[in-house]
C-alpha cells in the first residue's frame, strides 16, 4: 500500500474536503499488482467533483498540485465524466475495470463524516501508469 495513503488518511480526507472532491480513484499501475515502479512511475487518479466545483479551472489546477504535493510525485488527474464519455471504448473500459476507490466520500462532498472513509487497501495500490494515458 502507498505509504501515503497508509500513514495519512486523514491528510487525504482533509484535502479531498477542501477542493470539493465526491470521489477520487486510482487506476492504472497503482491499481495492478507488481506494475509499480517507485523510481518512475506517475500515480493516475480519477476524480469527481461537486457541482459546486466542477467547472472551476483553477480549482480543478490546485487540485492537481495538491496532489502531487501530498504523493510527492507526478500525478496525472482525469474527471471521471471525461472518461466515462470517451469515445474510445478500450481506454474508458480498461481505466473503469481497474479504478480502485480512494475517498468516496459522500453525495455531497466534503460533508462525509470521518468514519466514512476507509483507503483501500492491499497489494494493488502501487502508483502511475504510462501506458493508460
Amino acid at each position: 500500500m502507498l505509504a501515503e495513503l497508509e500513514h495519512k488518511p486523514d491528510a487525504l480526507i482533509a484535502l479531498c474536503r477542501r477542493f470539493g472532491v465526491e470521489r477520487l480513484e486510482l487506476f492504472g499501475s497503482a491499481a495492478r499488482v507488481g506494475d509499480f515502479d517507485p523510481a518512475r512511475s506517475d500515480i493516475d487518479l480519477l476524480v469527481t467533483l461537486s457541482p459546486d466545483v466542477q467547472d472551476d479551472l483553477a480549482a480543478f489546477v490546485d487540485l492537481h498540485a495538491a496532489l502531487e504535493a501530498f504523493f510527492g510525485r507526478r500525478v496525472d488527474l482525469l474527471e471521471r465524466a471525461a472518461i466515462e464519455a470517451s469515445r474510445n471504448p478500450i481506454r474508458r473500459r480498461r481505466i473503469l475495470s481497474e479504478a480502485q476507490p480512494l475517498y468516496p466520500g459522500s453525495p455531497s462532498a466534503g460533508h462525509a463524516h470521518q468514519g466514512d472513509f476507509e483507503p483501500a487497501r492491499g497489494d494493488a495500490l502501487a502508483v502511475g501508469d504510462d501506458d493508460a494515458k
